[in-house]
């Protein structure tokens, strides 16, 4: 009994995105380019907060910690996915595929917390502007975030125990270019319908909850801002308008995937594609492209750099 539920797979097979060797070739070079830009872009965003007391703020706290988020997101699967695209056989250590799956999650569900700390900092900026600085005072942001990461810790673990436990005897090809737990469960040696529910379950709750505290946060910032001023809604929808847009394209795939599954191949490959690869990405960009104060620190920072050169 004890030997039946040891697994006996030591690697799994990614099948990747596509067959075509041509175009896995073609690839490679867009999707080394866009883990640069996502790399350089959060800790960009990282740097420049850190290094520029005016946006030593709880806002752009925040803010850093969602972009450091964004890179260790990005950094579980997208330099594995692009290497692959050189290899015939995309094969990852059945350690390695565990790790995935709880690196994943960790940052994912991290991430979904952080953004509900963020809603709650414009929450209290726009309709307690007067408590602001008494309610959201360091030792409260750094609580958001410290619980964000225990969330993140802790539906991670509980996704990677239910996993883990599984006899997998083969076959080994994930139907994927990484290891997400939908796909992972289908190759073990025993029916998983019902353990699939309860992971799905899992991530839907956590998924469901934060986005659904989303929705009322930043419904109420527009509905009480509207009723103190004629164009309040205009101005408070301005001001979180990149919020809304990270929400909205954070939690679209995610909820595709757990919630509301399409079971559809090339569907499933691009909705993971998105939310681990191009969210990361977009994310600094909607954020830098969107906020004067930030706007006006890289054009500081670059006036400064201008000036040491002519110095020299």
């Amino acid at each position: 009994m004890e030997e039946a539920n040891q697994s006996v797979v030591s690697e799994f097979i990614f099948h990747g995105l596509c067959n075509s060797r041509e175009l896995q070739t073609l690839l490679l070079l867009p999707f080394s380019t866009l883990y640069l830009m996502t790399v350089m872009g959060n800790l960009f965003v990282v740097f420049l907060i850190i290094t520029h007391s005016h946006l030593h703020s709880p806002m752009y706290f925040l803010l850093a910690n969602l972009s450091f988020v964004d890179f260790c997101l990005s950094s579980v699967t997208t330099p594995k996915l692009t290497t692959d695209f050189l290899k015939v056989n995309k094969t990852i250590s059945f350690g390695g595929c565990m790790s995935q799956i709880l690196c994943v999650h960790f940052f994912g569900g991290g991430e979904m917390v952080l953004l509900v700390s963020m809603a709650y900092d414009r929450y209290v900026a726009i309709c307690k502007p007067l408590h602001y600085s008494s309610i959201m005072d360091r030792q409260r942001c750094i609580w958001l975030v410290f619980i964000s990461w225990i969330i993140g810790f802790v539906h991670a673990i509980s996704q990677l125990v239910m996993i883990l436990e599984l006899p997998f005897c083969g076959p080994t090809i994930v139907d994927s270019f990484f290891c997400d737990i939908p796909l992972v469960i289908k190759l073990a040696c025993i029916d998983t319908h019902t353990l699939g529910i309860l992971i799905n379950a899992d991530s839907g709750v956590l998924a469901t909850t934060c986005f659904i505290l989303l929705l009322i946060s930043y419904t109420y910032i527009l509905v009480i801002v509207r009723l103190h001023s004629k164009d309040g809604a205009s101005k408070a929808l301005s001001t979180c308008t990149s919020h809304i847009i990270v929400v909205v394209l954070f939690f679209g795939p995610c909820i595709f995937i757990y919630l509301w599954p399409l079971n559809i191949t090339w569907v499933d490959k691009f909705l993971a594609m998105f939310y681990t690869v191009i969210t990361p990405l977009l994310n600094p960009a909607i954020y830098t492209l969107r906020n004067k104060e930030i706007k006006n620190a890289i054009k500081r920072l670059i006036s400064q750099h201008m000036n040491s050169r002519d110095k020299f």
